[in-house]
Formats: structure tokens, sequence, C-alpha cells
């Protein structure tokens, strides 16, 4: 996302989410729980705006998402959202698709590392949510579930086809998202669902943790790793090694990369400036 913006300034204050901001880490809270933070279309759009928001100001270098209260998040609200999109029509429910893929692709293109930390459900655009993110910190009370096509709808939601068997696999990601079941922690971390699992209780500090080791690491150097863990997805191995080689390039002409080498000869911790 490009870091130059217009005339509209900073948003101060979320309906939707709960952002607080502290030594280059922002934690996003979706703050609904007594609805097991159910998303609503204002959630989403706030979504959607936060990450272009955090991408433009470049002050961002890791994100946490969490959940409050008993879980991470149950998915669409059943009332605000599923029941609503029932007096959409076609070209209206377009719409509303494509902005919950919007969310998707800002998690997997924002310039810096996003954490989900899950606790209790993860479920329908929740999981998705927590797929989308770089690193998935979860405690043993997870449990992810693609709920889709238990409403009637295609697994293949908000990019989930996608993105799931290039994390678990084809095999697993049929059984996922075909058959909307359950999954828990111990079976998540074994498929290479989760990234890290906690102590109980404890994904929120153990992504605060993550966040801030990346927060004080070289922040170009995880962007780019970060964009081409995306971009070359699809490519040929051939346009995939001349990225690369692109990219090394541009890096090894930047502050960081002859901080690491002034700190080496100086036997010292680098100081990264994320340039």
């Amino acid at each position: 996302m490009s870091p130059f913006t217009g005339s509209a300034a900073r948003t101060s204050d979320w309906r939707h989410l709960r952002v607080t901001r502290a030594d280059g880490i922002a934690t996003v809270t979706l703050a609904r729980p007594e609805k097991l933070n159910a998303l609503t279309f204002g959630a989403y759009a706030d979504l959607r705006d936060l990450l272009a928001e955090l991408s433009r100001e470049r002050s961002v270098r890791a994100l946490v998402l969490a959940g409050e209260g008993r879980g991470f998040c149950s998915g669409g609200d059943v009332d605000e959202i599923i029941g609503a999109t029932l007096a959409l029509d076609t070209a209206q429910l377009l719409d509303f698709n494509r902005m919950t893929g919007q969310v998707v692709r800002a998690v997997r293109e924002c310039p810096f590392p996003v954490i989900a930390a899950v606790h209790g459900v993860a479920a329908g655009a929740g999981a998705v949510l927590a797929l989308a993110a770089d690193f998935r910190v979860a405690d043993p009370t997870a449990r992810f579930a693609f709920l889709f096509t238990r409403v009637g709808l295609s697994g293949g939601d908000m990019g989930a086809a996608y993105l799931l068997p290039r994390v678990v696999g084809l095999g697993h990601a049929t059984r996922l998202l075909m058959l909307g079941e359950p999954v828990r922690a111990p079976e998540a971390e074994r498929i290479g669902l989760i990234s890290e699992l906690a102590e109980d209780g404890g994904a929120d500090q153990a992504a605060q943790r993550l966040a801030h080791r990346l927060a004080t690491g070289p922040a170009l150097a995880y962007a780019q790793t970060k964009a081409l863990l995306t971009a070359e997805l699809d490519m040929p191995l051939a346009a995939a090694i001349e990225l690369d080689a692109a990219t090394q390039a541009l890096l090894m002409n930047g502050e960081d990369y002859a901080e690491f080498h002034a700190a080496f000869t100086a036997k010292r911790p680098p100081k990264w400036q994320g340039r």
C-alpha cells in the first residue's frame, strides 16, 4: 500500500474496534464480547480502513489482532449480517463480499507483520481473519471452524480457498472448507494452522512478545519478506528468483544492511532503522 495520502485526517475514534498503539505495535481488539466478537458491516469497513491508514503512516512495525472475552471471533453476526443480506440485491451482495475480501487483502498486503492472538472460537470470517494473518498464536482453548458450507454458501469465502491450501495443504483444506468441522488447537498445531501454541490463557501475551520481537527487528526486511511470500505464491520459479534478486539489490543499498555490518564489526547489537 502506498504511503501517500490526500487531505483526509487520521481517524482517532474507531467505532467498531478498539485500537491501541505502543512501541511500534498496534493492537486491534474486536470488542463485542457479548456476541463473541461477531462482525458487522461497520467492523469489516473499519478493519479495511484502519489497515489502509496504518500502512500509509509507516509508524507501525507489527500488529496484533485479538478478541475480547470468551473467544476470538464467531464470524459474521447472524442478525446484522446474515439476516440483513437476505434483503440485498445481487449488486449489493457483490459490494459486500468484495468489501470482506478487501479486508483479507489489506491484512496480506500491509507492510508489517500481523499476528492473530486466538483463544476460544475463531469461526467463519473469524477463522479467515486469523488465516490471513502472518502468524497465528493460539492457546489450548482455540478452535477454528470454516462454517460457510453449513449456512449454504461456498467454503471459498474471503480468499479461504486460496489461502488455506497454502497453509495446511489441499487435503486438509478440502476437509475443513467442505465439512466445516471445528479444528481444535492440538490438531491445528499438527497441520500447521497454528504458528505458536501458547499456555492456557496466554495467547495475548505470547502474541505481544512476538510483536515486540518483530517491532524491534529490521522492519524493511520483514516487509519485503512478507511481500515476496504473497507475490510469489503463483509465480514460476524463474520469475520468483528474478524478483528475489531485484529485492535483495535494493535492500543491500539500504541503511539496515550497512548497519548490520557495522554492528557485527563493532561486536554490538544492530540498531535497526527500517530503512
